[in-house]
């Protein structure tokens, strides 16, 4: 790709652009400082413990067969593996992950009522990867322990009645993935229609609409920072126009990192009562970086499907670990059951070889189904191994009562937004809905601040798409994505406070107020730019710029 004209490089998607930025940064001996992708710098480490020490406990399962035979072993046996576990952990109880995993077992047998022998049969042909996924949906055991994760996370104390279904995936990626195909599939979406967006967004739902596959009609459902990134009545009003479909959004919202307020979601339930036919599907990765999290999932749970990953949360965007949502009785299969004769029969078709009653197929099971092309269902489902470590993740946070884990995720992004406005030398402003993953540098109110708003309105305009990112690239080796590849209308850069140090960040903020300052040395030097008085920084002293 041909980074080197930057006019053309602005209709490119912020995720393409970055590769361009970071070629730039990445010039002469400086440090190049990336702060534009998401990846987490941390992890959880008790889990990880616990799914290897888990490993070689299933490791001695399989050797306990073919003895005669090397490097060959069986599977597990269900028999008496109660009690040969607990003599594992109690010979191996001093190393990391053992007190862990024997925790675990007491836990699922004790406060969640499942047979311990069954649970810890289930994880040893999980993590050896010895059989195919069954059920292809979720492993039975699997799918209850993490559906009690979710409901902590994303229902919490909201009454919720009923239950619901999940579907292990690929991580989020695949989840939107598969949900665009199947909604399309099953003529829940077609060409033509209008879809909503609560903006701004992570870009690939901006930009999946407009493939070929799907031609949808986008309508944007804006916030800003003037309302604190809250949709406000007036725009979600729009989602009463019957046109609308289906309403797609990120709570917290990608970039600004802000979950809805009560007000909002309370607004979005009277919207739902007035348009039951609509579909929700809310993209929640990040809330469980806040507390007391409530999902549109909980306040309208038969409209809406769930998405959430474990990747950010737990440090683990290379496990490709995260689950779809559904109530058992929600507006997908309600939808799918009230259309034409002619369309249920052409779907009949698509389903008969893997059912003898495709009209009692679940929405969550066509998911499941499409996800490998239906003829492929009998091998569909996610790799078990994975499977077994998103246990081991949900029942880490489930046994963690006093959340530790959590206050200490949010001390580390915290830390790292207070250190990059020290050195941007403007206040950080509080907002108890910010969860502070990523956040958006607003560089015209980021420079009012700094100077006034004559010289930021000046400043805004020198720049073409994406010019003061490259310049920050090339100047101090400081990667950000633009804003307005998520949707924002503003010039901002997202600056993700999860993939560097604090001393990184502070570094940013003193690499972005030194390209402002130079900037401001243009700006006075301009003709005419005396006689409106030229901006001095605002915590300058008197007699000095």
């Amino acid at each position: 790709m041909d980074f080197s004209d930057v006019e053309n490089m602005g209709s490119l998607s912020p995720f393409e652009l970055k590769d361009a930025l970071i070629k730039v940064a990445s010039a002469g001996d400086r440090l190049m400082l990336n702060a534009g992708r998401g990846n987490p710098n941390f992890l959880a480490t008790t889990p990880r413990h616990g799914f290897f020490q888990f490993g070689l406990f299933a490791m001695s399962e399989a050797e306990r067969s073919y003895v005669y035979m090397d490097d060959v072993g069986g599977f597990p046996q269900r028999e008496g593996i109660e009690a040969r576990f607990e003599i594992f952990t109690r010979t191996h109880r001093n190393v990391p992950g053992v007190r862990f995993i024997e925790a675990a077992v007491s836990y699922v047998r004790d406060q969640l009522g499942l047979s311990a022998g069954d649970f810890i049969y289930e994880m040893c042909e999980a993590i050896l990867g010895c059989n195919y996924p069954v059920p292809d949906r979720m492993l039975r055991l699997s799918e209850i322990i993490v559906g009690h994760y979710i409901h902590r996370e994303m229902i919490g104390t909201h009454p919720f009645v009923g239950k619901f279904d999940m579907y292990a995936v690929e991580g989020g990626t695949a989840a939107m993935t598969y949900l665009f195909n199947s909604l399309r599939e099953n003529h829940l979406i077609s060409p033509g229609d209008t879809i909503a967006l609560g903006m701004p967004i992570f870009t690939p739902y901006i930009e999946i609409p407009h493939l070929n596959d799907y031609r949808l009609v986008e309508m944007n459902i804006e916030c800003g920072p003037e309302t604190n990134w809250q949709y406000t009545k007036k725009e979600l009003q729009k989602l009463l126009d019957p046109k609308v479909k289906a309403f797609f959004l990120c709570n917290p919202s990608n970039p600004p990192s802000v979950r809805m307020s009560d007000e909002v979601l309370a607004s979005l339930v009277e919207i739902v009562k007035k348009r039951p036919d609509l579909i929700i599907l809310t993209d929640d990765v990040y809330g469980t970086f806040a507390d007391d999290f409530t999902s549109l999932f909980a306040m309208c749970p038969h409209n809406t499907i769930l998405v959430y990953s474990f990747s950010k949360y737990f440090g683990a965007t290379g496990w490709r670990m995260g689950v779809v949502a559904t109530h058992e009785d929600n507006i997908l299969d309600r939808r799918i059951a009230a259309l034409p004769e002619a369309t249920r029969k052409e779907l009949d078709e698509r389903y008969s070889s893997i059912t003898t009653d495709p009209r009692g197929l679940k929405f969550i099971d066509r998911l499941v189904a499409d996800s490998r092309t239906v003829a492929l269902n009998h091998t569909a489902g996610l790799s078990t191994p994975v499977q077994a470590q998103m246990v081991m993740f949900s029942l880490f946070s489930l046994m963690d009562e006093p959340q530790a884990y959590k206050a200490a995720m949010k001390r580390i992004v915290l830390r790292r937004k207070q250190a990059l406005y020290k050195e941007l030398g403007i206040p950080m402003v509080f907002d108890p809905n910010s969860v502070r993953y990523y956040h958006l540098l607003d560089m015209e109110d980021i420079i009012t601040q700094m100077y006034d708003a004559t010289f930021a309105a000046w400043t805004i305009k020198q720049f073409r798409p994406n010019e003061a990112l490259f310049r920050l690239a090339r100047d101090t080796g400081v990667v950000l994505l633009p804003g307005r590849g998520f949707g924002t209308p503003h010039a901002s850069g997202r600056v993700s406070l999860a993939n560097l140090n604090e001393y990184d960040y502070a570094n940013i903020g003193k690499s972005i107020r030194t390209m402002i300052s130079e900037y401001h040395e243009i700006y006075e030097k301009q003709d005419g730019a005396g006689s409106k008085g030229a901006a001095r920084p605002k915590n300058a002293k008197k007699g000095r710029k």
